[in-house]
Parts: C-alpha cells; structure tokens; sequence
C-alpha cells in the first residue's frame, strides 16, 4: 500500500512539472508570436507559484511583457513568488502608477522583504509609491533589526476585545477577512493593546452565540518579542504546531503575527546559509546561481585562503620531519590515510552537533555530556579502525613498529578529531558566532595540522630513528 501511494505521489509530481514545463513553453510562444490574449488565457487559471515560475523561465526580455497582462487582483500575489532578481527587473521597468497599485497591495512582511534585497535608490523610490497608511507599516518593519520577530512579522491581524459577544466577533472578523493576513488565529486584547488572551476559528464556530470571548478564549497565550531571533520564532511555530504567533513589543502590547508561511521561507534561508557555510562559503541573501563569476569567487576565496595557510603549516611540520622520513621512508606512505579519516570522523561530529545546535536538539552553549560522548565514539572508532590499519600496514610493510605507530596515530587522531568537531561549534556559539562557520572544511583542515603532529610525535617514541 506505501509503495502504491509513493508511486503514485512520484506520477503527480512529475505530472505537475511536465504540466508547469507545458505553460512556460507555450507562454514564451504566444509572447514572442505577440499572441497576447492567448498568454493572458493560459495565465489565468494557473496557480500564482506556478504562474510566477513560467514568468521566470522567460527570457528577461519577455519579463514586463508577461506581467502587465495578469489581471490587478493576482498580479500582487504572484510578484510575491518571483525570484529577487527579478522582481528588481520588473521594478525598473514599471511606471509609477502600475509601481503603485503593484506595491502598495502587498501584505508589509512581503514588502519589507523585497525592500530587504533591492538598492538603495529602488528602495526610496518604492516608499513614494505606497499611500501615507502602506508607508507608515512598512517604515514601522524596517524600523527593527533584521532577522528577528519584528521584521518578518505582518501588523494584519483579527483582534477581539473580551466583552464581544460570539454574533459581534464574527462580524468583525467578516469586516477584515479580506484585509487581514490570516482569520485562523484570533487574538484578544485590551483597550491599550495588551494581548490578554487568544482563541482559533474553530472556538469561535463551535461557541454558543450568547458567550463572551472572555469565556472561551485561552489566557495562557504563547508570544514573541519584537527582538525575538527569527530562528526561534521558527522553533516556537513547529513546537506549538501554530499557524501562527503573536508579536509583542516591550511593554507587551501587540503589534504584529508571524505566520507559518513566513516561517517557511525563513527556514529555507536560515537552512540555504548553515549548508553553506558548513562548505566553508560565505551566505547571503542572493540566488548563488545567478550570480557573476567575479563575485562568486570573491564569495568563495576567504575561506580558502585560510584553509591554505593553515595547510601550509602541514607541509612545514612534515619538513621538518623530513628526517625521520628519510630513514623511514614507509612513514610518509600513511600520512593520507591518517588526515583523511581524521577529517572525516571531524566532519561528522561536527555536522551532527552543528545540525544539534540549530534545530535546539542541543540546548546548553557548551554540553560536555555530548562532547564527552563524542569523545568516547572517537576512541571506539580508534579502537577499531586502528586494530584494522596495524594488521593492514603490517601487511604492506613488514614492519610491526611502523604498522603499530600508525596504529596508535589514528586512534589519537580519531578521538581528537570527534572531539574538536563537537567542542568547537559549541565554543563558537558560546561566543556568540553561528556555529556552523566551524565548518567541516576548516575543521578537517585543523584536525591535518594536529594530525600530522601526533603522528610524528609517535613515531619518535616507538621508532628508533
């Protein structure tokens, strides 16, 4: 039965994108053949993502073209969903009225959003475009730091006040359902705005028409604050199971929701920025694949650059050592083997704490209980794979004291590796810095350096050289 339904879930997909391929393909078609009222047809009925995706896989040229002719009440909600890019293109080639009744019908958090990622002087140009009320909104979001509750947050939101009866909450609520970013979640609140109580939909409906809000609403009410990181308002969202959350400010009046949407998006980004940075290259908010090469490169090179002094100091410990592998020159053979499974075991432990750390699975900055574990699964991991090598090198060489160094190298370098790939993105969390910039790379890097040390170190004590 599973496999029945996987099967067929993997025949919608690919039916959903040889459908969306089909519009794109015949979107491009009528536009270039100027067949205009043919591309506004098959527009039309198509859902807004899908709509905004084939107005993507247009040659940008055909961009501008595409979008005057979706009708004014989808025209705002698709934009929503275009790349950045180019939404800025669009941007620029828009008059200013058609600028206006585009941007002045996005939800704030979406404007703020696009507001985020365009210049400067787009940006002042937009905020002439919005009425005095748009303004006002938008300049209250950009007013808060990036990244936290407040500046993803949307001020559209159902608020009820306790004394409603059940008859008057519903006719509130039909006055801003068209208004308001989501009528599921309801939020009750005093005369000075302080959130005092909420209630879903389905209390409302469920209710006796004579009650009160007061009466079946929840007092114990989860929120955030404005200055709440939005990682944790993610956190917050999935350990509640809400559609949405409240956003207080200092004096615990509310100013804003947080929806699950958003929280998506946030996700994807926050997510997009761990994984790359735990390929040691630099995040940001632009699409990587659009990028020029001049600034990819530059995206990239910092942390190579480090990476490669500190290899540098790698070949200058084996220098050094350059005597020890003149008169035994098998040494030199194991060295790859060593680095390389002491790299790997780092980046494991360091992938799985990171991973901790992000999703809140690792709750104290510093946890020895996890470290100390890792540590024990590096010495396992030693044990056994250092039992393996000793027969292996013996094998090759002939020789129990090289088989027997290399051996007890790899069960230092394993331990220590697990351990600096647990220990260190606790510290530099507890630092205050991501912990996913102690990226594999960089760890497995250090873990060379050391590597490379502890070996020759052994071999000094059990070889007579």
């Amino acid at each position: 039965m599973v496999d029945n339904q996987n099967t067929t879930s993997v025949e919608e997909r690919s039916s959903r994108q040889e459908l969306r391929e089909l519009v794109r393909s015949q979107l491009q078609m009528f536009l270039e053949q100027g067949h205009f009222q043919g591309a506004k047809t098959l527009l039309v009925p198509v859902q807004p993502a899908d709509a905004a995706e084939a107005i993507e896989g247009l040659p940008q040229t055909l961009h501008a073209i595409a979008f005057r002719l979706l009708p004014k009440d989808k025209s705002s909600e698709i934009y929503e969903h275009l790349d950045s890019k180019v939404q800025q293109t669009l941007i620029e080639e828009f008059k200013n009225q058609e600028l206006r009744d585009l941007i002045d019908k996005m939800s704030p958090d979406d404007r703020v959003r696009l507001l985020d990622e365009l210049p400067v002087n787009l940006v002042r140009r937009l905020l002439k475009e919005l009425s005095s009320s748009e303004r006002q909104a938008t300049s209250l979001l950009l007013g808060y730091e990036p990244n936290t509750a407040g500046r993803i947050m949307t001020p559209e939101y159902v608020s009820l006040k306790e004394h409603f009866t059940i008859n008057r909450a519903f006719e509130r609520i039909r006055s801003l359902a068209n208004i308001t970013e989501t009528i599921y979640a309801l939020y009750v609140t005093d005369s000075a705005r302080h959130l005092t109580g909420i209630l879903s939909l389905r209390d409302l409906v469920t209710a006796e028409p004579e009650q009160t809000i007061g009466e079946i609403m929840t007092e114990d009410v989860v929120f955030v604050h404005t200055s709440t990181d939005q990682e944790e308002v993610a956190r917050t969202i999935q350990r509640y199971d809400f559609l949405a959350v409240p956003v207080v400010d200092s004096e615990q009046r509310l100013v804003g929701i947080v929806t699950v949407d958003d929280i998506i998006d946030v996700l994807e980004r926050e997510t997009t920025e761990d994984i790359y940075a735990l390929g040691a290259v630099q995040a940001d908010r632009e699409n990587y694949f659009q990028m020029s090469l001049f600034r990819i490169s530059k995206r990239r090179v910092s942390w190579l650059l480090i990476l490669l002094l500190t290899n540098i100091l790698t070949g200058g410990i084996i220098n050094a050592n350059e005597a020890i592998l003149e008169r035994v020159v098998s040494l030199a053979m194991f060295i790859p083997l060593l680095i390389g499974t002491g790299g790997n075991v780092g980046t494991q432990s360091s992938t799985v704490v990171i991973r901790g750390l992000s999703t809140d699975k690792i709750r104290d900055t510093i946890s020895w209980p996890i470290i100390r574990r890792e540590a024990l699964v590096g010495i396992v991991l030693g044990l056994m794979m250092g039992a393996l090598v000793v027969v292996g090198a013996y094998l090759v060489q002939r020789d129990w004291a090289v088989a027997v160094t290399v051996g007890l190298s790899l069960w230092g370098i394993t331990t220590l590796a697990a351990t600096s790939g647990a220990a260190l993105p606790m510290l530099f969390k507890s630092r205050g810095f991501d912990p996913a910039l102690m990226s594999a790379p960089f760890i497995a890097t250090c873990v060379d350096v050391l590597g490379v040390l502890i070996y020759f170190y052994v071999a000094r004590l059990l070889i007579n050289v």
